[in-house]
């Protein structure tokens, strides 16, 4: 097999590389000493120098043309003005990368990184670990007694070797302390939710862009947003507030007043100035829960300050600065407010870069005991003592969370409300059988208005669904059934939703319920689909 050519791509060292006379050679020179090992043969060297140090990088090519005649030397000249000014050098070396001929099959590249300021070096490394330079780093050093001719030694640093893994575990480990740093170190078992906590925190640490969270009330976005923020901060990512505001508490002209701030006089009652939300999380995050509440009108100014970090207040004739990030939060799908006029189609697509749909309680039911003990937790570490259940009572706390019976409607505020009630009542921190009971029915109580057993069948018009014809051709029975399921499906908030009301007993017995898959397979049957059942309804 043929070997490959080496490569060497590095700067001219100004100070190292330098020399006059017949004395440079009595002097360790990196890029020149390189050619020098008797059991290397570098058969070409990529020779960067700034403008001004074309000279030194034309006596550098004509010394090793002397020891190494083999050796091609190649200069290029990129336009750094100042080597010390990391956008400066990186911006140069990624332009040069961008339009270097590359020929790894060919070719071996190593990433010289003895010689050029510390900016240089810095700049030279990133670009190699993230394979804009394909190569392996490549560090010389001199003799330990300095000897004329010899060359000093060399070593190659392969970021992709194992022995180089301690380095990544650390990134590793730091990754993994952000994951459980976001959910508060509970020991959650859901995978799509895992999954999903993995990349946020990549994407925290990595963007600026608008986040959108999505779920019902209650899934945790509230929380999840600041501990985002908290995340971001702990890591020096920025520098201001979280300021948080539920959009569905801003009405009228107030609104606007209160996110964008107002100057004095602006309105009635405007007697100083303000500044507003949203400057008030500059270099910061604004959390805005609820955002499909928000009036066309201030989408309109949202989106401006989103992409221009600039905005007017109410009543002003000059523009203020804000650059603060936005993360978002919805119960609502967006997508159909879009549809239905209610949001904005260019603002959607603005904040709908990163989007992520929390599950609520009732579909991470293997999560309600490690939150469960979290929440313990946190109590005994507020009121300063420890409180837990007995066996029999959480056997039987457990078995009815994770049954049909238990709506969740309020997801993980329900169960916060839950152990703070029972928590509260226990006597020498013990929760017992008796308290259980007691709290089961109160929640069962709780829900019992949005039990979904009593279906008003008579606002369904099959008619206007499957049109006339086809109704006459259906059984009573298979009209009375499917008038039902439309009626579940309208008063549901997705097909999951409508699947665990519809199928809440024989999915208990069941390992893994697909209550969706179920739902879907019943509408095809009439060739109908859930979205098509919510434009209709």
């Amino acid at each position: 097999m043929k070997s490959k050519r080496i490569v060497v791509i590095g700067f001219v060292g100004t100070q190292l590389d330098g020399g006059k006379g017949g004395g440079r050679w009595e002097k360790w020179r990196p890029t020149v000493a390189l050619t020098q090992h008797e059991d290397l043969v570098i058969d070409r060297l990529e020779l960067l120098y700034s403008g001004r140090h074309g000279d030194l990088a034309e006596l550098v090519g004509r010394d090793i043309a002397s020891v190494s005649p083999e050796t091609q030397v190649t200069p290029h000249q990129l336009q750094i003005a100042d080597p010390w000014d990391f956008e400066d050098v990186y911006g140069n070396l990624f332009d040069f990368a961008r339009h270097y001929p590359f020929d790894p099959d060919n070719e071996e590249y190593w990433i010289h990184i003895t010689t050029g300021t510390h900016v240089v070096q810095i700049c030279m490394f990133l670009m190699t670990e993230a394979r804009y330079f394909p190569g392996r780093l490549l560090q010389t050093s001199p003799p330990r007694r300095q000897t004329i001719g010899d060359a000093g030694s060399y070593a190659l640093i392969d970021l992709d070797l194992s022995k180089y893994d301690q380095i990544a575990q650390r990134f590793s480990r730091e990754q993994q302390e952000g994951v459980a740093f976001l959910k508060s170190g509970i020991a959650t078992r859901n995978a799509r939710f895992n999954e999903m906590i993995d990349e946020i925190e990549r994407v925290a640490i990595k963007s600026k862009a608008p986040m959108l969270l999505m779920g019902p009330t209650g899934a945790g976005k509230s929380f999840l947003a600041r501990r985002t923020y908290e995340l971001k901060k702990a890591r020096h990512q920025l520098d201001g507030r979280f300021v948080e505001i539920n959009c569905a508490t801003l009405h009228g002209d107030g609104a606007a007043s209160t996110l964008f701030g107002h100057i004095k006089g602006a309105f009635t009652g405007a007697a100083s100035d303000r500044p507003g939300l949203l400057r008030t999380a500059h270099k910061g995050v604004l959390f805005l829960d609820e955002i499909g509440e928000l009036g066309l009108d201030e989408q309109a100014m949202l989106l401006k300050a989103i992409e221009e970090k600039r905005f007017l207040p109410v009543g002003g004739d000059h523009e203020v600065q804000s650059d603060f990030q936005l993360i978002a939060g919805t119960n609502r799908d967006l997508s159909r407010e879009v549809v239905a006029g209610r949001f904005r189609e260019d603002l959607y697509a603005r904040i709908n870069l990163w989007t992520y749909e929390l599950p609520g309680l009732i579909d991470r039911p293997e999560d309600i005991e490690p939150n469960i003990d979290y929440l313990l937790a946190q109590f005994g570490a507020e009121h300063g003592q420890m409180v837990r259940f007995n066996k029999e009572a959480r056997a039987r706390y457990m078995q009815f969370a994770m049954s049909p019976a238990a709506r969740w409607v309020g997801n993980f505020r329900d169960l916060s409300a839950s152990m703070l009630r029972m928590a509260t009542l226990a006597e020498a921190g013990r929760i017992t059988d008796a308290i259980v009971q007691d709290e089961t029915t109160r929640l069962q109580r709780l829900w019992r208005p949005y039990a979904g057993g009593n279906i008003d069948q008579g606002d369904v018009d099959l008619d206007a669904v499957l049109g006339r014809e086809r109704v006459a051709q259906l059984d009573l029975f298979d009209a009375m059934q499917l008038k039902a399921v439309i009626g579940v499906c309208r008063q549901s908030k997705s097909l999951s939703d409508a699947g665990r009301k519809l199928f809440s007993v024989s999915r208990s017995v069941k390992e893994k319920p697909n209550d969706a898959d179920r739902l879907k397979k019943f509408l095809a049957r009439f060739e109908l689909t859930w979205d098509g059942l919510q434009q209709t309804g």
